[in-house]
Formats: structure tokens, C-alpha cells, sequence
């Protein structure tokens, strides 16, 4: 069956692609695409083309499936069709439902024109994936929406709206029927008379334009990319649409992008875009969710009125409860100034703020949302606070509604036993700030039902957060490694590294913020008091560096206090020779010999950690995947998608080299640095996280 469908109306013909889902530019797609565009330019009785989808949505973009395999080296390519459109003597029109991204949209830019309905979005995302628009992206735009916004467009991946596009010049129109606007559209284009160039003959916009304004773009994505590199060879490639001949420039295109996709960050960006699907699904439970149209938040604090706000984001009505009116009127003010930032920002629109807060209503009255069909616990991390949460819940909750709690730490099963219905308590643990963070981490109880499970996965989907689900332990997946990564930062400290230098190596290493920051920013004293209630749980021979409470007890609290491992004036900080005396005299009181370390030594002493303690969930089933655990990572801590999440980068400098810096670590820290026999077995049998 043809994956192009051909009709003519009147002098148009119309060529609809149908390839569902998403009508990928698979080899078929493109074979027979390409029979279409040939049949028209030859049928006298045409005088225009119409290029449209089926279904859903415009074509897509690139078949994934097919990229590296023979047949995405199956003729015509995209580039081959593009080619033809250029010599085009008719008009072509694409006509834009859905989405129109990456070649999709590339498509469309080599026809004459564009038009979309008002809910179409197009967008060029292939530097999510390691690569640049590979056919023609980092040429057509620019031409069309201008140098600046092309580089803004291409580097950043981000999506736009109909109207956006038409503003730019990406779109001609945006019309109310697809076919028969683009039809019209068409029509009047042949009607006009007027002759119209391909788009990549279109220099207007694409000359005068000085190399000062690509040394300003540079600078900018290259402190934004951290680390990335496709952001900048597209801007490479975008400087070239305007200092080289189109055809020269094309070529440049083809060659970066080759070189891209050869690269370890593509192989990187390529299987954390699968992993982040593939942590949706949880084997063994088919178990259809449950409608959530209402939802309520307990905790109108900072954390609380985040969730709030995720509710209200997706178009569920949600109820903001706390304590008193006091606490209320503080979360709703936070709130409303959260979106009017938005707004002032130009990121949202203020019908759009007014809708959300539309859908929040507040109450002190846990029976005001007793028909709820969610409700997610926020307050005070402290399990006889939330206890008695749930055991109020437990009372006014209707039946078959789910009990969250956001505990980013506690056990499920202890804040489960104090209702009646543990099989609809589950966690769902949101990261700070929640309306941003991507993570929601759902962390399912002994007594969990998979109903109960199916539901908060799929909310996840709905609320625009990436998933995964965790057992219940001590800080589940994330914070349950987070411990080993700060914990080593602190050793390295006492050896010799300077706070300044661990937190450069991590951010070198793509980090949105190094470890010793972070502890600042965070705070010391909540440092030691998560630690206090570790240390009492430690078998002998194992510890902490005192450095955090030496800190502490000098009144160095971290940012908050103007003083932490650094000196702040604001949010500026600066080195602190005291803090260098109180690290010393920690080294001399363990009898540590210190010394300078290498930025490479640093970087693996601080991540390997992480390696090893997820090789441990993996074995006690705390995660069901590496790549679940890379998912979390990369969403809720900041660590580079361009080096694939933890697991992933553990497995490219090798599993054997993990595997004795574990050894290592036990033998300077204590057994739990120690390796499990997960990791062992796969070090020594030379195998991979898929073997685990």
C-alpha cells in the first residue's frame, strides 16, 4: 500500500502522507513521496502541489528506527526530494497540522510555502539528540526567520507555536481548514503570477550579517550548553549560510552532521532519548490508571505550592490545604508571583496565568477535597508529621483514592501503616522547584496496588514530568546516590582538592552546579542533620568527614548565613582562606596526608561513586533499570543527557575501573563504598548493564 495517497483537486494536487503514527520519513515514505512530486511536475493539468499528512499530524521528521541501518541510505533521501522542490516550476505548499519537526520540517522549508492551523507546532530539535538539522535546517530558516532567531530556534531545540512561526516568517499563514486553505493558498499563488524563488536562493536575511553576532551567540549557548557540542557547530553551520555559496554551505551542513553522529554525545543523547520512554513501562503490571480530574496538595510551602502549580499546568483542579490561612496566603502569593515572573518573562501568556490559578483553590478543611481523586502529601519532612497526615486522610478520603506522599527519603510502608488502605498510599516525589524540574520519582510500597501504580505513572505523562519508578529505601533512587557523590567530594577535600576545584572539574564535567556549591546552597546544617540520623543506622568502620559540622559549628551555614564553604556577598561567592584552615585541620586530625589532584583524577573519584551505589539498586531491585537510574539522574540532579546519565558513562570509562575504585573507596571509607556482586560479576565477565 502507497504511503503517499495522490488527489487532484481542480489544478491541485494534493499529496497526503500516510505512514502512521507520526508519518516518519521512512525509505518508503520517501520512495513514494518522491513518485508523487515526479507525477505532478508532469501532469500538465496541474498547476500547484499541496503537501499535507494523514491523520494526526504533518510528517514528523526522521524514522529513528532506521538511523545508522541501509535504509536510511535508501534513494531519494530527504535531501534528494529537497533538491527537487528547489527546481520546482510549481508551487508546493505544505500544509502544517500537528507537528512539522526536525525533517518534517526541514521538508516543509524547501517547499515554496507554508501554512499550519492554529494548533500545529514546528521546531528543529536535533541537538537533543546530539546532531543538527541535517537537511537543509541550519540554511532554509535563517533565510526565513531571520539569523538571531534561526540560532535561537536550532541551538536551544525549541518548539513553536503556529503564530510564532508565522510572525518569524517561517509560516505564509495560518489558516482555520487545512486542505482547503492550503488549497486556497495555493490557488492564489498561481493566480498572482508572481514568480517566487526557492527558499535556499532567498538571501535577504542571510547577508550583511557581521561575525561579532556569531562570536555573541557562541559565548552565549556555550555557557547554556554545558558541555554540548552540536549547539555550536550549528551556529557553525548557520555563519556558513552567510559567508559561503548555498550549495558550499550544504555540503558544511552534511559534513557536521556526519561527524555529529559519530559522535559519543550523539550515541549518548540517542539512548537517553529511548531510556527516558522505556522508563514509563514497569513489566508485570497491566493494570489500567485511574481518571485524575482532581487532585489536592497538602503543604503550602515552597515545594507544596510547586505541585499546585504542575496540577493546575496540565488543567487539573487542585486544592492547596495547610495548617492555617497564614500559611495559605503565603503559598498562594508564591504562587501568583511565580506566574507573574512568567509572564513579565514573556514565557507565558496572562490568560494563561489566569486559567491556572483559576484551577487552585485553597482550604485548611481536609473535607473540603474529600472527593479528590489524588491527593499528594507535602508537609514537614518528619515521619510523625506525615503519620498522622495519613491517618487523617485515611478517614475523609473517599474510597479508591490514592495517598501520596512527596517524601524525597522516608519509608513507605511506615507512612502507609497508619491508614487502612495501604495499597493506595504510593510515593510521588516531586524535585525542587516542581513546576520546573522534569523528575517525578514514584515509589511504590510493599502493599502498592498496580492500579495504584499504573495511575501515578501515567499522571506523570499528563503532569510533562519523565518518570521512573522506585523501591522503597532510604532516599529510593536519586538521593540514595546523591550521599556518595557529596560524601566523596568531602574526602577529596580532606586529601588535598579545594572546594573551588571539585566544584570546576564537576561543572567542566557538565554539572549545572558543582557538589560543594550545591551543599551551600542547600544548606550545612540540613547536611548534618540528615547525617545524624544516618550515622546512628552505621555499623563501625564506616564514616563521614567531620568537615560539615567543623563548618557548622563556626556558624558557616552556607549561603543563607553569607558563609559556607565560600564567602557570599548575595548570591557572588568568594574563596575563603578560613575555610581552607578548617578543611587542613580536619586532614591533620585524621592524620591524612594531603595532596594536589589532578582535574581528571577528580572528575572519576566524584561520579564513580554513583556508578557503584546504582549497580546496588539494580541488584536489590531498587530501580528496574540502569537507564531508569540515568532518567532520574539526568532530570532531577542536572547531570549532562550528553553523557547519558551516570550508568551510562559508567559503562564507557569501564565496569572493571568502577569496580576497583569501589574496592578503593571500601578500603578508605568503609564496606558500604564496597562493590556489590552485581557490579563484580559484570566486571570480571567483561558484560553490561543489559546483562545485569
Amino acid at each position: 500500500m502507497a504511503t503517499v495517497q495522490y488527489d487532484v483537486e481542480g489544478s491541485v494536487a494534493v499529496l497526503s502522507v500516510d505512514y502512521p503514527p507520526v508519518n516518519a520519513l521512512s525509505a518508503a515514505v520517501r520512495v513514494d513521496l518522491g513518485h508523487a512530486l515526479e507525477r505532478a511536475a508532469a501532469d500538465p493539468a496541474v498547476d500547484a502541489i499541496v503537501l499535507l499528512g494523514s491523520g494526526k499530524t504533518f510528517v514528523a521528521g526522521a524514522d529513528i528506527t532506521e538511523l545508522g541501518t541501509d535504509k536510511s541510505q535508501v534513494r531519494p533521501k530527504l535531501t534528494d526530494i529537497q533538491a527537487s522542490l528547489d527546481s520546482f516550476r510549481k508551487p508546493v505548499v505544505a500544509a502544517i497540522h500537528g507537528t512539522a519537526l526536525g525533517g518534517g520540517l526541514e521538508l516543509a522549508l524547501a517547499a515554496t510555502a507554508r501554512v499550519a492551523v492554529a494548533g500545529a507546532k514546528v521546531g528543529l530539535p536535533e541537538v537533543n539528540l546530539g546532531i543538527l538539522p541535517g537537511a537543509g535546517g541550519t540554511q532554509r530558516l535563517p533565510r526565513l526567520a531571520g539569523v538571531e532567531a534561526a540560532i535561537e530556534i536550532i541551538t536551544t531545540g525549541k518548539q513553536l507555536t503556529a503564530e510564532q512561526a508565522r510572525e518569524l516568517g517561517i509560516l505564509d499563514a495560518v489558516v482555520d481548514d487545512l486542505r482547503a486553505g492550503a488549497v486556497a493558498f495555493a490557488r492564489a499563488m498561481v493566480a498572482s503570477g508572481r514568480p517566487t524563488l526557492p527558499v535556499i536562493a532567498r538571501d535577504g536575511k542571510v547577508t550583511g550579517i557581521g561575525a561579532e553576532l556569531f562570536a555573541e551567540a557562541r559565548n552565549k549557548v556555550a555557557k547554556k550548553a554545558r558541555g554540548k557540542i552540536a549547539p555550536l557547530v550549528a551556529i557553525d553551520c548557520i555563519e556558513a549560510a552567510c559567508t559561503m555559496p548555498a550549495g558550499d554551505a550544504l555540503a558544511l551542513e552534511t559534513r557536521k552532521f556526519q561527524e555529529l553522529f559519530a559522535s559519543d554525545q550523539r550515541k549518548a543523547l540517542m539512548y537517553y532519548f529511548f531510556a527516558e520512554r522505556e522508563a514509563r513501562k514497569v513489566p508485570g503490571i497491566d493494570a489500567q490508571p485511574k481518571p485524575v480530574r482532581t487532585a489536592a496538595v497538602i503543604g503550602a510551602g515552597t515545594m507544596g505550592a510547586g505541585i499546585a502549580m504542575v496540577f493546575a499546568n496540565a488543567g487539573i483542579d487542585v486544592w492547596l490545604a495547610d495548617i492555617s490561612d497564614v500559611a495559605i496566603a503565603k503559598g498562594m502569593a508564591t504562587i501568583r508571583r511565580t506566574y507573574e515572573t512568567s509572564v513579565g518573562r514573556g514565557s507565558l501568556a496572562p490568560s494563561a496565568m489566569e486559567r491556572a490559578l483559576s484551577r487552585i483553590r485553597s482550604t485548611t478543611d481536609y473535607a473540603t477535597f474529600a472527593h479528590a481523586d489524588l491527593v499528594v502529601e507535602a508537609a514537614f519532612e518528619r515521619m510523625d508529621i506525615k503519620r498522622e497526615i495519613f491517618a487523617k486522610l485515611d478517614v475523609v478520603m473517599r474510597p479508591g483514592a490514592i495517598l501520596a506522599t512527596n517524601t524525597s527519603s522516608l519509608n513507605i510502608d511506615d507512612i502507609a501503616a497508619a491508614t487502612t488502605r495501604p495499597q493506595d498510599v504510593v510515593g510521588v516525589h516531586f524535585f525542587s522547584p516542581a513546576n520546573v524540574m522534569k523528575l517525578q520519582e514514584n515509589i511504590r510500597g510493599a502493599a502498592t496496588s498496580d492500579e495504584t501504580i499504573a495511575t501515578v505513572m501515567a499522571l506523570g505523562k499528563t503532569l510533562g514530568k519523565n518518570v521512573v519508578l522506585a523501591g522503597n529505601c532510604d532516599g529510593f533512587i536519586g538521593n540514595r546516590m546523591l550521599q556518595y557523590y557529596t560524601g566523596e567530594a568531602e574526602f577529596l577535600m580532606e586529601q588535598g582538592a579545594t572546594p573551588e576545584q571539585i566544584d570546576r572539574v564537576a561543572e567542566r564535567f557538565g554539572m549545572p552546579m558543582g557538589p560543594i556549591s550545591m551543599r551551600d546552597m542547600s544548606g550545612l546544617d540540613v547536611g548534618v542533620l540528615v547525617r545524624k540520623a544516618r550515622l546512628a543506622s552505621l555499623p563501625a568502620g564506616e564514616r563521614f568527614s567531620p568537615i560539615l559540622e567543623r563548618l557548622v559549628e563556626q556558624g558557616r551555614l552556607g549561603m543563607k548565613a553569607g558563609k559556607g564553604f565560600y564567602r557570599y556577598e548575595g548570591r557572588d561567592k568568594q574563596l575563603d582562606p578560613e575555610t581552607d584552615a578548617i578543611i587542613a585541620a580536619v586532614s591533620k586530625d585524621f592524620g591524612i596526608t594531603r595532596r594536589p589532584f589532578s582535574d581528571d583524577e577528580i572528575e572519576f573519584r566524584l561520579f564513580a561513586p554513583l556508578v557503584n551505589e546504582g549497580a546496588k539498586e539494580l541488584e536489590d531491585g531498587t530501580a528496574l533499570r540502569a537507564s531508569d537510574i540515568d532518567v532520574a539522574w539526568v532530570n532531577g540532579y542536572g547531570f549532562p543527557a550528553h553523557k547519558g546519565g551516570p550508568m551510562f558513562w559508567g559503562e564507557q570509562v569501564g565496569l572493571e575501573r568502577i569496580y576497583a575504585a569501589a574496592l578503593e573507596a571500601a578500603r578508605r571509607n568503609g564496606p558500604r563504598w564496597g562493590p556489590g556482586k552485581l557490579l563484580e560479576r559484570l566486571a570480571r565477565e567483561g558484560r553490561s548493564w543489559k546483562d545485569a
